[in-house]
């Protein structure tokens, strides 16, 4: 460049060609090209033929066809740069280093690298959903917590809450939660494709959807829309925000006195998001999503019913089964056909309109989690029941009704007054 400079002003200073050169040891015909020059620049270097590969050239071949094999096989299972050099080695008797075919494949690979054009989503069309895992230090211990993270495409506003399982139901309670908190609805939510949302992948984009998930579409009116599989960056502004959650909201581990403290605090960092401008916007996140919710739909008049209905048979233990678990009913329901509604937090036995039985939510195996009024009316036929069964023994009751029991059996015997007794407890149904 400095030879360009020194000839082309030069020249322009009134020196002669055969000057020039004579002076800097250059043909006049390079001369007259460098003055020439339209660009008044050097050339850059072109290569005439392409580079030739001393000991890995008649190799090139074999790595080729290895990497046109990989294209067909899955992602995880293809050749790394070591693992060809190893073939290479072993099979064909490569004598080269690895450093050679290291950059033959980086440079092979680069030109079926993925590229992406950028989007931009309209106010009030576009809601990701994911789900992100942290761990959270609780009075029991550290555990790793299920969290369900929403986000809108246009203004960036987030929506987090921990639930206890990544199940339908859970799924289903927390996108409620998260439309009530934004207080409108997407005309599209975009998912992986759990099997708790879309149980079939079909060709393309099309899904079947699990009859529940449907059902809360419905009633919401939004489009459900899946990303292709294995492309996640489809939906980047919610993959952006579970690393936001792990590296920002929960870094370093958070101390929570439960569950419902770690939501109320994770609530707290959504709504300091309003006040955060986003790079390359001139407005906050909260200003952005009023735009939201001018396109966004409202939400109906009464709230969708977060459960995953089944059918169930009360046995002779006055007992409903859902998974290994089993839930007390009434003893006028046994053996006879029920509905079990799964809650997040509870169980719920129904027929008809009828709420039957309501019962906190276990996630143990082989538990019975039973109620005591269930079955008081079996006691007057069985009264031996009520110090032989363990869902007496273990009713907490004041101390005063163990006083009213004393009593009777004194004034009336050991049978009668435990009778009588019975006949008190029973009032408890209704009282």
């Amino acid at each position: 460049m400095y030879d360009f400079l020194g000839i082309r002003t030069a020249h322009a200073q009134g020196e002669s060609i055969r000057s020039i050169a004579l002076r800097l040891g250059h043909s006049q015909k390079t001369l007259r090209k460098v003055i020439a020059s339209a660009t008044g620049q050097p050339a850059p270097y072109a290569r005439r033929k392409p580079a030739a590969f001393p000991k890995l050239g008649p190799f090139v071949a074999i790595i080729d066809r290895i990497l046109k094999d990989d294209e067909s096989a899955p992602p995880k299972q293809r050749h790394t740069a070591m693992q060809l050099h190893r073939r290479l080695v072993k099979e064909h008797q490569y004598t080269g280093k690895y450093d050679q075919v290291r950059r033959y494949v980086n440079k092979h690979r680069v030109q079926e690298r993925e590229t992406f054009i950028p989007l931009a989503h309209d106010a009030g069309s576009r809601l990701e959903f994911d789900f992100g895992q942290v761990y959270v230090d609780f009075p029991e211990g550290r555990r790793l917590t299920s969290v369900l993270i929403v986000t809108w495409s246009f203004s960036h506003l987030p929506f987090m809450v921990a639930l206890p399982t990544q199940r339908t139901e859970a799924i289903l309670q927390g996108m409620v939660l998260a439309l009530e908190f934004f207080g409108c609805v997407p005309k599209e939510i975009w998912w992986d494709n759990p099997k708790t949302v879309a149980t079939e992948i079909l060709v393309g984009r099309a899904r079947t959807l699990n009859h529940n998930y449907a059902a809360l579409a419905s009633h919401y009116r939004f489009e459900p829309l899946f990303c292709m599989p294995a492309k996640g960056q489809e939906k980047s502004d919610v993959e952006s925000a579970v690393r936001g959650l792990q590296k920002c909201f929960c870094t370093p581990v958070p101390v929570m006195a439960g569950m419902a403290a770690f939501n109320v605090y994770l609530l707290e960092r959504c709504r300091e998001e309003r006040q955060r401008i986003v790079s390359g916007q001139t407005r906050s996140i909260g200003e952005n999503f009023e735009l939201e919710k001018a396109g966004a739909l409202p939400l109906p008049s009464h709230r969708f019913d977060a459960c995953v209905q089944r059918v169930g048979t009360a046995d002779k233990y006055q007992t409903v089964q859902l998974e290994t678990n089993h839930y007390s009913v009434p003893r006028g329901v046994a053996f006879g056909v029920v509905t079990i509604k799964v809650y997040v937090d509870r169980v719920e036995v129904v027929q008809g309109d009828r709420l039957l039985a309501s019962h906190a939510r276990s996630y143990g195996r082989n538990e019975s989690i039973l109620d005591p009024l269930h079955y008081l009316a079996a006691l007057s036929r069985k009264p031996a029941c009520l110090d032989h069964s363990g869902v007496f023994r273990n009713w907490k009751l004041p101390g005063m009704f163990a006083d009213l029991r004393g009593r009777l059996e004194r004034e009336h015997g050991a049978r009668a007054g435990s009778r009588h007794y019975i006949r008190v407890l029973q009032l408890l149904v209704g009282h």
